[in-house]
């Protein structure tokens, strides 16, 4: 398996040596970067460009690495003994009250997959050590039926994380790491091609130039994504937004239209509008 990229995702070299370095080591493919970067829109189409089935694993600050396994569902079976019987012959089987997670489906798919595991940091610490021992030998024990379940075949996985807590060391060494940076312009026109094919040059020149000094000015708490550019750029094609208004006569920052795509604050755009009018006032 080769990921040489696809045509609804603009993946840089670097992006691509990593994605088959993780691959060739049969490591876990950590991803970090800034939010709105692509990092599980990766996961998705390598799996797309592979021809793998894609199981996703969204984790939350509740989540816990035991769910990514399997769990017990004493509650369904309690209930089930209490109308049907203890002799019932489902209420028998523990195997029925067993739900299985995201990693035991990757373990026992009759073909190879691709695994997501996404913001793996927004779980508390001890969860990426508790993945430790599961994702380095690809096989767990349940010991409600007293098995072992071992990967049939290794899954490609993906681990994004958004920079929210230092992963352990320990983790960090089992994995392949790479950092999306955040698109240069020539990528980011790329990008937007994938998104807006016959979208006017000179609008999105405009756009652009827009963007990226909105993401220079100084103090800003979120700095504008890839994923905001694009539903800002479908705003303005919706609203037939006129490219005058894009464009800066004396070079100075001016607040674009339909602004709140881009800034998700009230601090950013408070900040942003004083920017503004100290400029004007030194006109």
């Amino acid at each position: 398996m080769k990921f040489l990229g696809s045509e609804h995702y603009v993946a840089t070299p670097d992006l691509m040596l990593a994605v088959n370095a993780a691959i060739t080591l049969q490591r876990p493919l950590l991803i970090k970067g800034e939010p709105g970067t692509g990092k599980t829109m990766l996961a998705e189409e390598v799996a797309r460009a592979l021809n793998l089935p894609l199981l996703q694993w969204h984790v939350k600050s509740t989540t816990k690495a035991q769910q990514g396994l399997y769990e017990y569902d004493a509650v369904s079976r309690l209930r089930d003994s209490q109308l049907a019987g203890a002799g019932d012959e489902r209420v028998k089987d523990i195997r029925n009250y067993i739900v299985k997670g995201q990693l035991w489906q990757a373990f026992s798919a009759e073909q190879p997959v691709a695994l997501l595991i996404d913001e793996i940091d927004k779980a508390d610490i001890e969860f990426p050590n508790d993945l430790l021992r599961e994702l380095d030998r690809m096989e767990f024990y349940v010991y409600e039926t007293r098995e072992w379940v071992r990967a049939k075949h290794r899954p490609l996985v993906f681990i994004t994380s958004n920079n929210e807590k230092e992963l352990p060391d320990a983790f960090l060494r089992r994995c392949f790491f790479h950092f999306i940076k955040f698109p240069e312009p020539d990528t980011m026109q790329a990008i937007v091609d994938v998104h807006f094919p016959g979208l006017k040059k000179e609008l999105l020149a405009a756009a652009l130039k827009t963007f990226y000094e909105v993401r220079k000015l100084p103090g800003l708490k979120k700095k504008p994504s890839t994923s905001e550019l694009i539903d800002w750029l479908k705003l303005l094609l919706a609203e037939d937004i006129p490219l005058e208004t894009l464009q800066s006569q004396d070079e100075k920052i001016a607040i674009p239209p339909l602004v709140g795509a881009l800034l998700k604050n009230e601090q950013d755009l408070t900040l942003f509008e004083k920017l503004v009018m100290m400029q004007s006032r030194n006109r």
